[in-house]
């Protein structure tokens, strides 16, 4: 799990330093690698290689809304739907976010990993270290 702290101008014009919280369990890495042809990490890959902005921008949103969720008090689940994906969006911390991973390789590289459980990302690391990167 991910917990970013993003700093943003609100739309009253106040600026706000709020946690934010992403993750992808095991079996939504493995339903996303088996729904895509080929598979999710290498149709990641081939972007990435190609630099077709055109199909990065919708992969990167993709992959913000599904990893974006709330934490349980409890701690026992993480929350995630399509109401929490599209009310995040409607913020400034979305557009800080995505301007971060659109424009940065490294903090692409930074947030993937951070979104994925540790032992996953170790396997991929050393099975193909370029997965990690958009």
């Amino acid at each position: 799990m991910l917990k970013k702290t993003i700093k943003y101008m609100d739309y009253n014009g106040v600026e706000r330093t709020e946690d934010f919280y992403f993750n992808l369990s095991k079996a939504e890495l493995t339903e996303m690698e088996l729904s895509t042809t080929g598979g999710y990490a290498e149709m990641l890959i081939k972007i990435g290689e190609s630099e077709d902005h055109t199909k990065i921008v919708p992969i990167i949103k993709e992959i913000i809304f599904k990893a974006y969720g709330e934490k349980s008090e409890d701690g026992k689940r993480f929350i995630k739907s399509p109401e929490l994906s599209t009310s995040f969006s409607q913020t400034e911390a979305y557009s800080e976010l995505f301007m971060e991973i659109a424009t940065d390789a490294d903090a692409s590289a930074a947030f993937v990993n951070g979104i994925i459980p540790n032992d996953i990302q170790q396997q991929v690391a050393a099975q193909q270290p370029t997965l990690t990167t958009i």
